[in-house]
């Protein structure tokens, strides 16, 4: 685990802070070329108790923030219902910055630009507490999902492709 760095407030920190929530910072050395899991596995976390951030835009022009276990795919077509659209992309990576402040990788749930419809894989329930991204390459959140839903209310769903289906 890697220590925090000078300046490691993120918007996400600091809107936790700001709200009294309990968390854990975790940090470690950011490769550009890990994926989530075994980012996860590095850190010794469950990668199905560890989340990334995915935007997406729907038919109707609207964003859409899901959050899904690093491990598994997001079915659009189960997130397009999630959200009551007709069908949602996700967005192209050089449109993160901009939409949300925060980097391909780095992109937190918590502190976006703008607060956007979230919806939580609904496996997010059966843990104690949940990791995703705080804000930047090389640091994670840890937190209840009840704590989560404090600062980003969200709703929960079936969001993943099912396992026989993956490839």
């Amino acid at each position: 685990m890697a220590r925090p760095p000078k300046d490691h407030k993120t918007n996400a920190l600091r809107e936790l802070d700001a709200a009294g929530i309990p968390h854990e910072e975790l940090f470690f050395d950011a490769v550009a070329t890990m994926t989530g899991e075994e980012i996860a596995r590095s850190q010794g976390e469950d990668p199905d108790a560890v989340f990334k951030t995915l935007v997406t835009q729907g038919k109707s022009g609207g964003y859409y923030v899901f959050l899904v276990p690093v491990a598994a795919e997001l079915d659009l077509k189960k997130a397009a219902a999630a959200a009551g659209e007709k069908a949602i992309a996700m967005i192209k990576a050089r449109e993160l910055l901009p939409l949300t402040g925060y980097v391909h990788g780095g992109c937190s749930p918590i502190g976006m630009r703008k607060a956007f419809n979230t919806t939580v894989d609904e496996t997010a329930q059966l843990f104690d507490a949940i990791t995703f991204s705080g804000g930047r390459l090389g640091c994670q959140l840890e937190l209840p999902p009840d704590e989560l839903a404090r600062v980003v209310p969200f709703a929960y769903a079936d969001l993943t492709v099912a396992p026989a289906a993956r490839s």
